[in-house]
């Protein structure tokens, strides 16, 4: 697969509304990706990547870092938030100002005013990765929104409801969309189906995805 069939870079950024609460900005985060690269390449250079272990013991096929106050964490003794780096024992890096700006005009641009992130999550892809549906809830104050941005290979994001056996939306998400969920569609199921091969201009054969809480 290439890039060619999910390429709309002709046209200017557009807002797809999926439900109360949720709406895709189109093409978004395209004019920064480059910075945002460069920026994801500083944090993994404090903290590199690493597949996480679930309470299961199972390694998750996303490899995975974080930036900001706090960071979520999987392992043996369950999910959380913490400010420090396992792996290392110390602080997770600071949220890069390009990262900040867009999670706060992205939220904006959604309806959500205000909104700081204080976790960044950052998922790295390859082909054969994905995300079982799931809920964000180890935050502790649900009033914030959550910021999901991709870049590089589309993927099928699956939006769903407040239960898991609800069936998901299947959503097709290029590179530079962004996601903008809360409300009401808060504590909704989600996930990504699996990534297939492909190669991006900017990030090769993989998918990015930055994810913006307030989880503290």
């Amino acid at each position: 697969m290439t890039t060619d069939l999910f390429d709309f870079s002709d046209g200017e950024p557009w807002q797809e509304p999926v439900g109360e609460g949720v709406v895709v900005l189109r093409r978004f985060a395209r004019n920064t990706a480059p910075d945002l690269m460069q920026a994801i390449g500083e944090v993994a250079s404090k903290a590199p990547f690493r597949h996480m272990v679930t309470p299961g013991g199972h390694s998750m096929s996303a490899a995975m870092t974080c930036a900001g106050e706090l960071g979520w964490v999987t392992d043996r003794s369950g999910y959380r938030y913490q400010s420090t780096d396992p792996e290392s024992g110390l602080l997770w890096p600071e949220i890069p100002e390009s990262f900040k700006e867009l999670a706060r005009n992205a939220a904006e641009a959604a309806g959500y005013r205000g909104f700081v992130p204080d976790a960044c999550l950052i998922n790295r892809y390859q082909r054969g990765a994905r995300m079982g549906l799931h809920q964000d809830k180890d935050e502790q104050d649900f009033s914030w929104p959550i910021v999901s941005v991709s870049l590089g290979l589309p993927i099928t994001f699956q939006f769903g409801g407040p239960r898991r056996s609800d069936k998901p939306l299947k959503i097709p998400l290029e590179h530079g969309d962004v996601v903008v969920w809360g409300g009401p569609a808060r504590l909704f199921y989600h996930g990504v189906l699996t990534l297939k091969a492909g190669h991006h201009p900017l990030t090769g054969s993989c998918r990015y995805n930055l994810t913006f809480r307030r989880a503290g």
